[in-house]
């Protein structure tokens, strides 16, 4: 198999989670007798220091050109840290989704055996925690009308969905529910939002074409609390742009480590990988960043992208031992012997090769 991949690194340490995931691709190329090609594009705060745009031209028809997209992060404090700033590595990200139609963010969050300690939350609450949140990533408050008024004293932000906006992500939702436990959640503000009840009853229609699916809707804000208490009851959640944005965050407390956890963003034509963690400027340059997210994205888009389950799973098998085996960054390190970033990436590449 030939595949061309889009490496998208970005800013802080994206570039260095990356190339880990980029090596452990090569590692299964090489084992396989695959050929990716690589070819990088210029995005986020790097990209606005170079050409003042955080998603140029030549980095989109890059990712038009490509079979699939692997992405690091990007953002960096002087632009968080400048209110007026007009141009921001974050609006890169959001004309990237909409211009590539990425409308769906698949973010899965589970556990590992030998890291459930690591999180702040009781092991029996979360252990064997494995669902899937299916955000809607095109639409709602962070693509509406926004501004400010009076003087610059008043500001708005307007959330609008359309019905075909709500029906293409509950598909998505659906589907995947229906290869996993069959349950599917709707996360709304039906009691307060218009466009919570638009969700609601526009997913409540689809219910009689997957009558194989137990549907049931629930309130965010009742989420946001049953998410700490008793993740297991759920499987796959579908909700709105910002919603999915916090509870997502929210989730990721559970594995233990912002460091762990993959993603993808899909549309009917192309599809993202990465991981859900930031650009951690702090850490850039230091090679002490976990590359375990952006090594299991690279594993998601065997899969999802490519149709390589058994490549992906040997990348999920050999960070599992990796961490099993205490091979681990030192975010996860409890104190005790740690790696570094390239370090654990050439871990993995030899549990690849050896298996």
């Amino acid at each position: 198999m030939k595949k061309k991949i889009a490496v998208l690194p970005g800013d802080g340490i994206g570039p260095e989670v990356i190339k880990e995931a980029i090596k452990v691709c090569k590692a299964i190329g090489d084992k396989f007798k695959h050929e990716f090609l690589f070819n990088e594009g210029i995005v986020g705060a790097a990209s606005i220091f170079k050409n003042g745009d955080p998603y140029p031209n030549e980095t989109h028809n890059l990712c038009l050109d490509s079979d699939s997209v692997l992405f690091g992060a990007i953002g960096l404090p002087e632009f968080d840290n400048n209110p007026s700033a007009k141009v921001r590595p974050e609006q890169g990200l959001l004309k990237m989704r909409k211009k590539l139609g990425l409308f769906a963010n698949i973010r899965p969050t589970f556990t590992f055996k030998s890291l459930v300690d690591n999180s702040p939350l009781k092991k029996n609450n979360i252990d064997g925690t494995d669902l899937i949140f299916v955000r809607e990533l095109t639409g709602g408050i962070y693509f509406g009308k926004r501004g400010r008024k009076n003087k610059g004293n008043s500001a708005f932000d307007t959330c609008e969905y359309d019905r075909n906006e709500i029906i293409r992500l509950a598909k998505k939702g659906f589907e995947i529910a229906g290869k996993r436990k069959k349950k599917l959640c709707c996360v709304d503000k039906a009691n307060v939002l218009e466009t919570s009840r638009l969700w609601r009853e526009t997913i409540q229609s689809m219910e009689k074409d997957y009558p194989s699916i137990e549907v049931s809707y629930e309130l965010v804000d009742a989420v946001a609390m049953r998410l700490i208490q008793s993740p297991k009851n759920y499987d796959v959640l579908i909700t709105e742009n910002l919603f999915g944005d916090i509870l997502t965050d929210e989730a990721s407390v559970i594995s233990g480590s912002m460091g762990l956890m993959p993603s993808a963003s899909v549309g009917e034509l192309n599809s993202l990988y990465e991981p859900i963690h930031g650009s951690f400027p702090e850490a850039t340059g230091k090679n002490i960043a976990n590359p375990l997210a952006t090594i299991l994205s690279a594993a998601m888009m065997f899969e999802m992208s490519f149709n390589l389950k058994l490549e992906s799973d040997l990348i999920k098998n050999s960070v599992e031992k990796s961490i099993e085996e205490g091979f681990v960054t030192q975010d996860l390190s409890n104190g005790n012997l740690y790696y570094t970033t390239s370090e654990v990436g050439d871990k993995i590449c030899d549990y690849i090769k050896s298996s």
